[in-house]
């Protein structure tokens, strides 16, 4: 009886939607990759992508973030810079929730991997210097 009462609402929900589709363009994926893994503390700024020039001209790509759409679903490449005194495995699995819930939640997009890549530890300049 439970099942068939969540159908009626699912129909329901779709009688009271408007026909038509929604499009998700790349950079909207990119901007919420980014501006989530900066949020987690230890990470202080994007990396730039490997492979220069080419990637500034490839959708699905900006500064320290590639995006794949394939089928749906989405794969991420984060390319970070962490502060120094940072767990690494620690910031980047907490980088890693964090955008698959953010894409998941926002979006309604399977997030199937997100690649962390630690291209630098920022270390604070002394004080004394």
């Amino acid at each position: 009886m439970r099942q068939s009462e969540g159908t009626m609402d699912s129909n329901k929900e779709q009688a009271d939607r408007a026909p038509g589709t929604t499009s998700i363009a790349p950079g909207v994926l990119v901007t919420l990759a980014k501006h989530t893994a900066l949020r987690v503390p230890g990470v202080v700024a994007m990396a730039p992508l490997p492979g220069g020039v080419n990637r500034i001209f490839r959708p699905g790509s900006s500064e320290g973030v590639r995006i794949e759409v394939q089928d749906g679903s989405v794969r991420i490449d984060l390319h970070l810079i962490l502060a120094q005194d940072t767990n690494v495995r620690d910031v980047s699995r907490k980088v890693q929730a964090e955008v698959t819930r953010a894409i998941e939640e926002m979006v309604g997009m399977d997030v199937v991997q997100v690649n962390v890549h630690i291209e630098d530890i920022r270390y604070a300049e002394s004080q004394d210097s």
